[in-house]
């Protein structure tokens, strides 16, 4: 009898483990599709107008057969090192702590911020007791779970870091930064050195791509590659967009994306790797003259550009002992300049969408309020719908030629793209999606506890199997305006509601005389 009910339980036991492999969960997953791999492709600086037939054929063929996000959102501040430990955090600036390419922390430099490069980025790391950021990392989740997770790089050390700040198990390479320090000498051995900085700087994209293709796509690499091409974006900031330089680089990074597709194609790997194609922001071209620094300098309202008594990083502005009345004074002088848009101050109370300053808004509906790393004002500029001679559209009051960093739909509204064996074809997603949903819908697939502390959501509504009925969202407008002597400074911001996640769209401000 004893025998016979082993036998029994032995026989159901293999029944479980054959439905196991059969049926999946919630979100499709199975033994079999764990061990799909995924390729992460970032484009930095990829405006979705850029992807056309004649301008990134090879992006825009993958697009057509692909599915895609229609109201996927970079995040705010939309600059490059945000987003990049965003994506791998699957967190908001006010959970990961990584506030823009230039940070104030003042046990590193009590009056002057500090840029985002590797080098600098360790001594915040020292400076923080090592936590260089306050989240849990998707390279972090992957190790914990026995997986690897590489980083291919074109663009700065501290973008490509902050991808996989722990490194751990996983590698990054980047022309001028490869981790672990022991990888080194091997990659420089097998893919050769890095190429020297020519007329267009496009050597390191190619390079980039041939570790890619020597330690990614393959059946025993590593289960997420990240890659990240530092074009369009390097040649729109010196050129402006739609210059001839431009228009060149994204031709190139397309050809590199085209090797890649080709790889996957030849080696036989297409229905083992899904890939899932973003950007960190769009792109508007500047016509600004004005400084931050020197205005409130000029304003009586920063001693000089070496002081401590107010700092400036990017937008951010740091108030010496968070001194009510001088936050008061600069929101107050900021708000009459025609070049300022959004202003953003710390919230009334938790949660509160307002900001305690009357007529801004708070770091709470913009996800950047930081318990610990924020500053008291930050500002955007001001920013239109004027068309460049190039003829796209988007225009902000920064100084410079194009570039990004604000608050406007142009920087903001992006491009998503997936594809693969655990993705839907061809669907097209009118939910609201963002950078920070791409690592919770990684570790779903992949069926990984996602982390209580990320602030993404897994999209599930572009998998292949989800028992998930359809959700729809719904558009909110938050308002704050003050009178002055001199007219109304009224401020609205645009957000996308889907259950309990809020997407920012945009800004909007007017001045009322």
């Amino acid at each position: 009898m004893k025998k016979y009910f082993f036998k029994s339980l032995a026989n159901f036991c293999s029944i479980l483990v054959a439905l196991a492999l059969v049926y999946p969960d919630a979100y499709g997953q199975t033994n079999k599709s764990a061990k799909n791999k995924t390729l992460i492709f970032f484009f930095d600086g990829l405006r979705p107008d850029y992807i056309t037939a004649e301008l990134m054929p090879n992006l825009y063929a993958f697009k057509q057969k692909a599915s895609v996000g229609m109201h996927h959102h970079s995040v705010f501040p939309t600059v490059t090192r945000v987003n990049s430990a965003s994506y791998a955090t699957g967190s908001y600036p006010g959970t990961h702590g990584l506030l823009g390419n230039a940070i104030y922390f003042p046990a590193v430099n009590k009056s002057k911020a500090i840029g985002t490069t590797y080098e600098d980025l360790m001594k915040v790391q020292e400076s923080e007791s090592n936590q260089l950021l306050t989240a849990v990392s998707l390279g972090e989740v992957l190790q914990s779970a026995g997986e690897k997770m590489m980083v291919f790089s074109s663009g700065t050390t501290g973008q490509a870091f902050l991808q996989n700040h722990k490194v751990g198990n996983g590698a990054i390479v980047n022309p001028e930064l490869i981790l672990p320090e022991s990888f080194k000498s091997q990659v420089l051995t097998e893919i050769g050195d890095v190429p020297q900085k020519g007329e267009n700087g496009y050597g390191k994209h190619k390079w980039v791509i041939d570790a890619l293709l020597k330690y990614g796509l393959k059946n025993d690499g590593p289960l997420v590659s990240a890659v990240w091409l530092s074009d369009p974006d390097g040649s729109a900031h010196r050129y402006g967009i739609g210059s001839k330089q431009a228009i060149s680089a994204l031709a190139f990074v397309d050809q590199q994306f085209g090797r890649v597709l080709d790889s996957l194609q030849t080696r036989g790997l297409t229905t083992v790797f899904n890939i899932i194609i973003s950007t960190d922001h769009g792109f508007v071209t500047h016509t600004g003259k004005q400084n931050l620094t020197d205005f409130l300098i000029s304003q009586g309202l920063k001693k000089d550009k070496d002081s401590d008594d107010v700092v400036i990083a990017e937008g951010a502005v740091y108030v010496k002992d968070h001194n009510a009345e001088n936050i008061k004074k600069i929101v107050s002088a900021l708000h009459k300049e025609n070049w300022v848009g959004a202003v953003f101050t710390k919230p009334k109370k938790k949660g509160s969408m307002q900001g305690w300053v009357y007529g801004t808004l708070s770091f709470e509906a913009i996800h950047y309020n930081h318990p610990r790393r924020s500053g008291d004002i930050l500002v955007a500029p001001n920013w239109n719908d004027e068309i460049n001679d190039k003829e796209y559209p988007g225009t902000d009051f920064s100084r410079g030629v194009a570039g990004h960093g604000g608050s406007s739909p142009y920087e903001i509204n992006i491009a998503l793209m997936v594809s693969g064996p655990d993705f839907k074809s061809g669907y097209h997603d009118t939910l609201p999606t963002s950078n920070v949903d791409i690592t919770p819908t990684l570790l779903g697939i992949y069926g990984l506890p996602v982390p209580t502390q990320m602030d993404g959501r897994i999209m599930s509504e572009f998998l292949k199997k989800t028992s998930e009925p359809a959700r729809k969202s719904r558009k909110e407008t938050i308002v704050t305006e003050v009178k002055y002597p001199w007219g109304t400074y009224k401020l609205s911001l645009d957000m996308s509601i889907l259950d309990q996640y809020r997407y920012f769209n945009f800004s909007k401000v007017e001045r009322i005389q």
